[in-house]
């Protein structure tokens, strides 16, 4: 109700007594307080023995890790994608947006400011001679055959604010401020996740042109041993199945050769696309592959669910669901709002600030809901359901996190052995076949023998260079596994 400025202060005070109190109740917030769930990590990894021990300065840097491989175009490959990757871009824009909301939820917080104005001209209506009449104010009505024409003006500013009785804005913001912090695990996620990706690519496209160089060396062997059938054959000491099957060989390794071009131009295709370009635009030349396998120093089990981001996601989104539960349970509670307005009202906007003029009202609501036929309850069960089922998620997040570490620190133990018996396999193979081709050429084997000796000394390299690519991959999975990155001049 509106009332003229000068009338009783008694009922403002009142009011404002009434808004305090409202204040003082804004410190009682219904629903449980968070706490993040429990989980009993193991005191060491199973797989663990005879690692490194990370040391208790490394710092979770994601950034820079793959520099470990020490190739500076994989370095200045890396630089591009954080700038120009599509799915991190995605990924960033989503973390901007929730940061948005909880600038948003925080304002909830705090009263709403308007002001209005407004200006009017009524007609009653009628019909007769007009005539202009000036009251004591100035003010001009025209008044037409008994009606009058009337000027009216209007200004207030005016406040509004619900007070956070039962915690229900707070929890609001906190539910923003924890799904902000997800989106940062998440953009976090994005990023190592492509990080790895383009890699695991880049090495296997040098492992690609490895093996490629390895092709093209091994067929100008081939090519060397079908003249020796050759020359044979055409002086009659050696049958015409000798040429056919050195002829067979080479064409075969050839078809090998043109495999591992297409190979390698989709593997520099994929790199173009994680670096946000066209694979018409982009270009990688061929370069030595230097085949490092970095240690990676290992960290205790407690701390990886610091160190993964997807782990600190699935946390915080039952910290999002804890806070779901105080928004509904704050629903059977009455919920209050307040008022306020000053004024003026006048028929002359040279009125509108004369203190015979100016108006407020203040005003204060209380509403309640006293009967849903259960609504409340049914919403009350979905966001208890829903934080149980955020509370198992989280645990089988960390659960397959402990899985994914212990599997690429078995991985990397089992590819290191068998590295080493590869190596020795194919040492053993390319003796073998310079003996079966040296023995061939002075008649003591057959061909056959020169060609499945060569067969397997090709084998033997492809084999060692794969295996090679594999322990690089691991390294690169388990860094992943870890959460990233680390200092490394702690190491």
């Amino acid at each position: 109700m509106l009332k003229r400025w000068g009338s009783s202060t008694s009922k403002f005070a009142l009011h404002c007594s009434a808004a305090a109190l409202a204040v003082a109740l804004a410190g009682c917030a219904v629903g449980p307080d968070y706490v993040r769930p429990e989980f009993k990590t193991p005191e060491n990894y199973k797989e663990a023995e005879g690692w490194i021990a990370a040391q208790p300065n490394d710092a979770i840097d994601r950034d820079g890790w793959w520099k470990l491989f020490n190739d500076p175009v994989l370095d200045d490959l890396a630089a591009q994608l954080k700038v120009s990757n599509q799915n991190i871009a995605a990924a960033q824009a989503a973390y901007e947006q929730a940061r948005a909301v909880v600038r948003e939820q925080r304002a909830g917080l705090f009263p709403t400011l308007s002001l209005t104005g407004n200006a009017t001209r009524a007609d009653s209506g009628g019909s007769g001679s007009s005539r202009i009449v000036t009251d004591q104010n100035g003010g001009t009505s025209v008044i037409a055959g008994g009606d009058t024409i009337r000027n009216s003006f209007r200004a207030s500013i005016g406040a509004s604010w619900e007070p956070d009785v039962w915690g229900r804005l707070r929890r609001t913001l906190n539910n923003a401020n924890a799904s902000a912090q997800a989106s940062a695990a998440d953009l976090a996620s994005a990023t190592l996740s492509a990080q790895g990706e383009l890699v695991t690519n880049y090495l296997s496209l040098r492992e690609t042109d490895a093996e490629i160089e390895l092709l093209k060396a091994t067929l100008e062997g081939y090519e060397r041993s079908l003249q020796i059938a050759k020359n044979r054959h055409s002086v009659g000491v050696a049958a015409l199945s000798d040429v056919l099957s050195a002829q067979t060989q080479l064409y075969g390794t050839q078809a090998d050769l043109a495999g591992m071009a297409l190979q390698r131009d989709q593997l520099e295709h994929a790199i173009a696309v994680l670096l946000g370009k066209t694979p018409a635009s982009f270009k990688l030349p061929p370069a030595e592959w230097n085949g490092v396998v970095p240690q990676v120093p290992l960290s205790l089990p407690s701390t990886l669910m610091q160190r993964r981001p997807d782990i600190a996601a699935a946390e915080r989104q039952v910290a999002m669901a804890n806070e779901q539960i105080g928004i509904q349970r704050s629903a059977y509670f009455p919920s209050l709002s307040l008022s306020a307005s000053y004024g003026s009202s006048s028929q002359k906007v040279s009125d509108l600030f004369d203190a015979s003029t100016l108006l407020w009202s203040i005003g204060a609501s209380i509403s309640q809901t006293l009967f849903d036929f259960g609504a409340r309850g049914a919403r009350m069960d979905q966001v208890q359901a829903a934080y149980n089922q955020s509370v198992a998620t989280y645990r089988q997040t960390v659960l397959t996190a402990f899985q994914n570490v212990e599997d690429q620190l078995s991985g990397t133990r089992v590819l290191e052995r068998q590295y080493g018996l590869r190596q020795q396999a194919s040492e053993v193979a390319d003796r073998n076949e310079q003996l079966m081709v040296n023995q061939y050429r002075a008649g003591q084997v057959a061909y056959s023998e020169v060609v499945t000796a060569q067969a397997s000394a090709l084998s033997s390299r492809r084999s060692l260079v794969q295996a090679a690519l594999q322990r690089q991959t691991t390294a690169v999975a388990l860094i992943q596994a870890l959460g990233g990155g680390w200092s490394v001049e702690a190491d």
